[in-house]
């Protein structure tokens, strides 16, 4: 073997050893919550969330794609789906983000104090079978929504009412347990629910249509995902 080209030779060989291997982008499933025939809750001046689920849904997986990572809505350009179907429809994707948007019980409602509630809320299932990996992503968008999106978590789904008293799991980033919320436990992949805000509220309402607003949240909600999808 002759001597002057077996030193680059070594040396790309080397570098060619150490380089990482690219990772596989993630798959993400993004749920849109309801349906234009069964649209969820009704915001203060009227709007159904389903409006709202649409915009940030569509601003998630634009923003997963910017990421490298791959966004998929789980219904087919607003079908009716029953719970089941919207997991089972996309059995292999790496995580599933259920988008929404709050409302508050009826008693508040009538009372005349809905600009009290405001900030997100995110739910997991004990129930799933990837809990673990469920919380640590939950955990990694809620970081990402307050870091980066300044958000702030609402307390109200943990007051013990009933039609609430969802315990805390993360109390500082607003993480709670919902074992019983079907697209979260009839997922085979990590599931997380996002409620992004209190639309009943008429002030959150507005920041919550803003385009910048969104914009911001669907970054945080996707870089999230991105990032604890890669741990």
């Amino acid at each position: 073997m002759s001597a002057w080209w077996t030193l680059p030779c070594l040396l790309l060989c080397a570098v060619m050893a150490t380089a990482p291997t690219p990772s596989r982008a993630a798959q993400v499933a993004v749920d849109i919550g309801h349906t234009p025939e069964h649209p969820g809750a009704r915001a203060a001046s009227g709007q159904t969330e389903y409006h709202f689920n649409l915009a940030l849904g569509e601003a998630v997986v634009a923003a997963l794609q910017s990421l490298g990572d791959q966004g998929v809505r789980t219904d087919a350009q607003g079908a009716e789906l029953s719970l089941p179907q919207r997991t089972a429809r996309v059995s292999g994707a790496d995580l599933f983000l259920s988008i929404h948007h709050d409302s508050i019980q009826p008693e508040y409602i009538a009372a005349g104090r809905a600009r009290e509630f405001s900030g997100y809320s995110l739910f997991v299932s004990k129930r799933n079978p990837q809990f673990g990996q469920s919380l640590r992503c939950a955990r990694a968008i809620a970081e990402q929504l307050q870091s980066y999106a300044g958000q702030q978590p609402s307390e109200y789904h943990a007051e013990p009412i009933p039609g609430e008293n969802r315990p805390f799991l993360d109390r500082p980033l607003g993480i709670h347990q919902f074992d019983d919320l079907v697209v979260l436990h009839t997922a085979r992949m990590p599931a997380v629910l996002i409620e992004a805000g209190v639309i009943i509220n008429p002030d959150e309402e507005t920041r919550l249509a803003s385009p910048d607003t969104v914009r911001r949240l669907a970054h945080a909600i996707a870089q999230g995902a991105h990032s604890c999808m890669g741990e």
